[in-house]
């Protein structure tokens, strides 16, 4: 638990840089877990237990996208598939854990099981624990598993590892993993900046509660909750109850094309929208320095899929709010299943879009079978439109 208690310390340091209620629930999920000590957590043996012993979905042969064991095919169409819930339960349990687990979960780090190796990397990236600065480095230069590797470099990117830079420089430029690269590109940007992983993204796996996992579905009365924005302005989904239809969007990561266009279609339909009362949010299941590389707030990355730059025209033309959902736990409420397959060698939500009418009723809850499955930001306007809502995607997986 000690890295609770010197996660704690920085806040006091920092406190200018939190709202009350911030400060309150980090404050309060800390004390929480240290009564609670380890007698309501598994242990790390135990989590890399549960991991090593489910039956995952296979990646491809570059160990970047997942594959559907039965159709054969990138996706997975079974939406009741637990594999994004063994992974989410496992990082928070690793993060529980804490500091003076690191030892444990840097051996995690060597298992023959990729997923261990993953989740090791992506808890001990969230503790900030560097002592494991050195075991990152050696994954990243000769792990065979391209997520294992990016997910690694992910890692020094939280720890804000300058020691890091030079490999990192290295692997950028000697690499042939387009994933690989992108990953160490943002990596680099983070570290030099020192923007780290945030407080806010450790308290929200700490206070993660499988009872709220899939809670909210069609029919049902949306939940509030409240999200901040990449301007760390706290936006409440009851701010438009009895106002406003509100649309959720989830989407993977900077890297992703279709998410970068369908940016694209917002940007052109804000009158449409506002014309039709309503209030679009996307959601993204990263912290806070990724989720501003989205909308064009940090560093100006390589894409393989674009030779234009996105800045200029998500910086003038953004004109909703993108909220961080840190640890997922928005869409594990809703059905998005945060860590569901790896695309671009990085385990991200299903592509889920939620709308939600006036009275606060979930009228529309659609859940993708594989990264382009979802409705069209044009079919999502229609369907608020004519209260139609009997979209399926002709490709949609079975």
């Amino acid at each position: 638990m000690k890295c609770l208690l010197i996660r704690s310390k920085k806040l006091v340091v920092k406190m200018g840089n939190y709202n009350l209620r911030d400060l309150l629930i980090i404050l309060f999920v800390t004390i929480m877990i240290i009564v609670q000590g380890c007698t309501l957590n598994k242990s790390v043996s135990e989590t890399f237990t549960s991991v090593r012993t489910h039956d995952f979905y296979p990646l491809d042969n570059e160990g970047s996208l997942t594959l559907d064991s039965t159709l054969g095919v990138t996706g997975i169409a079974d939406l009741n598939n637990e594999d994004w819930k063994v992974r989410t339960l496992a990082v928070r349990d690793l993060i529980r854990a804490g500091i003076d687990a690191d030892d444990q979960i840097i051996k995690g780090l060597y298992d023959q099981s990729i997923h261990v190796k993953q989740i090791s990397a992506m808890a001990l990236g969230i503790l900030k624990a560097e002592k494991a600065i050195s075991d990152l480095e050696h994954i990243i230069t000769n792990d065979d598993n391209v997520m294992v590797r990016c997910q690694a470099i992910i890692a020094l990117g939280q720890m804000e590892s300058t020691q890091s830079l030079e490999i990192l420089k290295d692997v950028l430029e000697k690499d042939p993993s387009r994933d690989i690269k992108h990953q160490c590109e943002l990596a680099i940007d983070q570290i030099k900046k020192g923007k780290g992983t945030t407080d806010k993204q450790l308290a929200a796996y700490l206070k993660l509660d499988e009872k709220n996992f899939k809670t909210i579905g069609l029919g049902s009365l949306a939940q509030d909750f409240i999200l901040e924005d990449t301007n760390e302005k706290n936006w409440s989904l009851n701010e438009f109850r009895n106002k406003k239809w509100v649309v959720l969007i989830w989407v993977f990561a900077d890297w992703c094309p279709v998410c970068h266009g369908e940016f694209h279609d917002l940007m052109k339909m804000k009158e449409d929208f506002e014309d039709a009362n309503t209030q679009i949010f996307t959601l993204e299941c990263h912290d806070l320095y990724r989720g501003r590389v989205m909308v064009g707030k940090e560093l100006d990355p390589t894409y393989w899929f674009s030779k234009e730059s996105f800045q200029d025209a998500y910086s003038e033309n953004i004109w909703w709010p993108h909220l961080l959902d840190r640890a997922g736990t928005i869409a594990a409420m809703y059905g998005a299943d945060p860590l569901t397959f790896s695309v671009h060698a990085e385990y991200i939500n299903r592509p889920t879009t939620i709308i939600i009418d006036p009275q606060g009723i979930v009228r529309f809850s659609y859940k993708g079978t594989y990264w382009g499955d979802r409705p069209s930001i044009e079919q999502t306007l229609e369907m608020i439109k004519t209260q139609t809502f009997d979209f399926v995607h002709h490709k949609r997986l079975k």
